[in-house]
């Protein structure tokens, strides 16, 4: 029997490369006769460039940046794979919203620089290809503090650069290319399809989770509609849109802009470039699963395409996630076999997250208990 283990990170948790392992060997020390595969997955947002590294055997490259905000300094870098000139660029490394202190959040003073930053080194070591995966951002700034670090202007009414953050958007006037203009391939990884502006984009959608206040958010929401006015003015595109465009603070927009970036889906991208169906066809099940298993997870997220590709191998899947907010009738109906939750009754969230490798190996026990028949 064989069993693929494909994991998305557990947020606050193990990341995707940690579960799949261990997954990997506790089904093991259970059954030493199947076929195990450990192939970490992931979508653009949080562990994706570690989950990477481990289908891909990528190395890490690392890169002292800016933080979310200006005084703020970041141990970041990006996933380089050497066979195929491509380098892929986590955004939260730099611009995460974990590394803003929580009485220190405010979009409209967060940057996207630190990016930036990173996408600069990554073209340094001639990517002929650029991943760049934009989910936990702390920022609503349009991808402007990225542009800014590669070179672009963006002066207001007096010719004079504007500042970082989602407060500065409103003041731009006028756009001003850098003489570099030959950009490597960007590819977008999102996991969310949200335009820029509106009731979905990303100020009124996301910016309350990064620290904005009512009044923040419609401070936000013109500062970004007023930046796709601009760059459709100055450059000729219309971002406003895009689906997609909205994730990371509209980061995903200005990679549009400025980068003439593409937005493909996270996981559909991360799928194909692993082989994760040709991994498929002889398995009997997948294991995959995530922090919380919700509603969120059938769109978009690392187990809607695992369950693309499982129903189209005819492999059986089972969901192992820290949460299972669905109810049996609902992932059953998705072609879901088999869903397990890390968390016991009566435990709380951290401690669940404490005590998640002990916690995966009894729910591995009970998942071949009940799943796996070895003759």
């Amino acid at each position: 029997m064989k069993i693929v283990f494909s994991f998305d990170s557990f947020k606050g948790g193990m990341s995707a490369r940690a579960a799949c392992e261990a997954a990997r060997k506790a089904l093991l020390a259970r059954h030493s006769d199947c076929s195990c595969v450990a192939l970490p997955m992931g979508d653009g947002g949080e562990g994706t460039a570690d989950a990477m590294m481990g289908a891909m055997n990528g190395t890490w490259r690392a890169v002292r940046t800016m933080g979310p905000l200006p005084d703020l300094e970041a141990d970041s870098g990006f996933a380089w794979f050497e066979d195929r000139g491509l380098a892929l660029v986590e955004m939260a490394k730099s611009s995460g919203l974990p590394l803003v202190p929580e009485d220190r959040r405010n979009p409209l003073l967060t940057t996207t620089y630190g990016t930036g930053q990173l996408l600069a080194e990554a073209m340094r070591a001639d990517a002929s290809k650029i991943w760049l995966a934009v989910g936990g951002s702390a920022t609503v700034d349009g991808g402007v503090g990225a542009a800014m670090a590669l070179g672009w202007k963006f002066l207001d009414r007096n010719g004079s650069p504007i500042g970082f953050g989602g407060g500065e958007l409103e003041r731009i006037e006028k756009v001003i290319a850098p003489a570099r203009q030959q950009w490597p391939e960007v590819e977008v990884l999102c996991d969310v399809d949200n335009p820029l502006c509106g009731e979905q984009g990303a100020a009124r959608m996301f910016s309350p989770q990064k620290g904005a206040s009512p009044e923040m958010v419609e401070r936000l929401e013109t500062g970004l509609t007023h930046l796709a006015g601009i760059v459709k003015e100055q450059l000729g595109k219309n971002i406003s849109d895009i689906p997609g465009a909205g994730a990371a603070g509209g980061l995903s927009a200005g990679a549009a802009a400025f980068l003439n970036a593409r937005l493909v889906s996270g996981i559909n991208t991360v799928i194909a470039a692993t082989g994760f169906e040709h991994e498929l066809a002889d398995a009997d099940w997948v294991v995959t699963g995530e922090g919380s298993f919700d509603a969120q997870s059938l769109c978009g997220k690392v187990i809607s395409g695992i369950l693309r590709v499982a129903k189209k191998t005819k492999t059986r899947i089972a969901v192992i996630a820290g949460t299972v907010k669905l109810a049996e009738e609902e992932w059953r109906r998705a072609g879901i076999s088999a869903a397990l939750q890390l968390r016991e009754p009566g435990m709380t969230i951290p401690e669940s997250i404490a005590r998640e490798p002990e916690l995966l190996n009894a729910r591995i026990a009970e998942f071949a208990k009940r799943n796996l028949v070895i003759n």
